[in-house]
């Protein structure tokens, strides 16, 4: 017999409210995204979300609430089991009250919670950097081999141009994911040397990438954080992958993005400016994460 932790219930009318409000908020992204893709044409910005990190539209779309809360549901002809996504491997319904179990977390899946709740607090913990200016996108287009956007959007600046900034400028990443991208060439060039391995030690709060993995790690961790968190993480991801490329050597004009010309003095100041109120709104999400799977490991181990 299963026994039901304490939990904020909330009656049908008000989670089915909510997973409607919370549909159409996640649709303002997720049409404009499915229609482009209908139609084969891909936004070098509002596409990157969706491409790079490859979560299904229907994850953001489906309103989950996350451990500690149960939502009221009585099974009728009609409808004798829950509906997605409250599927019956993460869902437990008892006495009337559908609830995300962390009791049915296997021993994988808390092993991963434990191991991104680890990173996001050595994150936390660790001093901001402000001063990497976006060049981990000129270090990717560095000499012109591989430009990874070539077929969507071209460069603003000569190449000269490019391989100039990137020689005279001191090169800092720490993210793992963009220092993988980097040109052969200006691998050399960056003070760190970030690996898979040592992402613990080295990620750091004001990394733009750093920050815009919130959104994969609150997907990693669904549904046992819950969908208004997730849909948050990935609103915040928009706005920094906008400053990214708008930072970067593409030339976004098409799509009625003005550059940060981080080639000029003032461009750096700009990107820092909106990097540190960036860095901002995502040390509140990534404190709401941590404790969030803090809530979800507290609870396994009361199950």
């Amino acid at each position: 017999m299963i026994s039901c932790p304490p939990l904020t219930v909330l009656a049908t009318n008000e989670w089915q409210e909510r997973a409607v409000t919370h549909r159409a908020r996640a649709e303002q992204h997720t049409l404009p995204a499915r229609r482009r893709r209908e139609a084969g044409v891909p936004h070098p910005v509002a596409d990157f979300l969706f491409q790079y990190y490859p979560y299904p539209f229907a994850l953001l779309e489906h309103w989950q609430p996350g451990c500690g809360v149960a939502l009221e549901w009585t099974a009728t002809a009609e409808s004798p089991t829950p509906p997605a996504p409250f599927s019956a491997r993460c869902y437990a319904l008892v006495d009337g009250c559908l609830f995300a179990d962390a009791g049915r977390l296997s021993e994988a899946e808390l092993t991963r919670l434990t191991w991104i709740r680890e990173l996001l607090v050595a994150t936390r913990d660790r001093s901001p950097n402000f001063a990497c200016h976006g060049l981990h996108e000129w270090a990717m287009v560095y000499r012109g081999k591989e430009v990874r956007h070539e077929r969507t959007t071209p460069l603003r600046l000569p190449q000269t141009a490019i391989d100039a900034l990137v020689e005279s400028r001191a090169i800092c990443c720490s993210h793992h994911d963009a220092f993988r991208f980097f040109a052969a060439e200006a691998r050399p060039l960056n003070r760190l040397q970030p690996s898979l391995a040592d992402r613990i030690a080295m990620e750091q709060p004001g990394c733009v990438h750093a920050n815009m993995d919130l959104y994969k790690w609150a997907a990693k961790s669904m549904p046992w954080v819950g969908s208004d968190l997730l849909l948050d993480c990935f609103e915040l991801a928009t706005r920094l992958r906008d400053l990214d490329m708008r930072a970067s050597p593409y030339d976004l004009t098409a799509w009625c993005c003005e550059p940060i010309r981080i080639e000029t003095a003032a461009g750096r100041r700009d990107y820092e400016v909106e990097q540190r109120r960036l860095a901002i709104a995502a040390a509140a999400l990534r404190s709401r994460l941590i404790e969030a799977i803090a809530r979800v490991q507290n609870i396994h181990l009361d199950r």
